[in-house]
């Protein structure tokens, strides 16, 4: 069902409080079938992530460690996407 939500367990340096958001965000807009939040669908929505968000948060830390690391870099780790992040909130502000 979600293929393209990273494995977060494993990486090193331990994956962001940003990172674990981000994929909670794609886990719930896959499930929910909201691809832009609105108005109307924002309350739950952002309930929602914050939930998965403090779940996955607390399955990370109850693991034991990988023995390898995950198969793909996380896409916030990937410098096309920061740069992209960046240039974005530089316009904005």
């Amino acid at each position: 069902m979600c293929r393209n939500i990273t494995e977060l367990r494993g990486l090193e340096p331990a994956a962001t409080a940003e990172e674990i958001e981000a994929a909670a965000r794609q886990y719930v807009r896959k499930v929910s079938g909201i691809q832009k939040v609105s108005d109307a669908n924002r309350e739950p929505f952002e309930e929602a992530v914050a939930i998965v968000t403090a779940a996955t948060t607390t399955l990370l830390a109850a693991l034991p460690p990988r023995k390898q690391p995950p198969p793909t870099v996380p896409p916030l780790r990937r410098p096309e996407v920061r740069a992209r992040i960046e240039a974005k909130a530089a316009s904005a502000g």
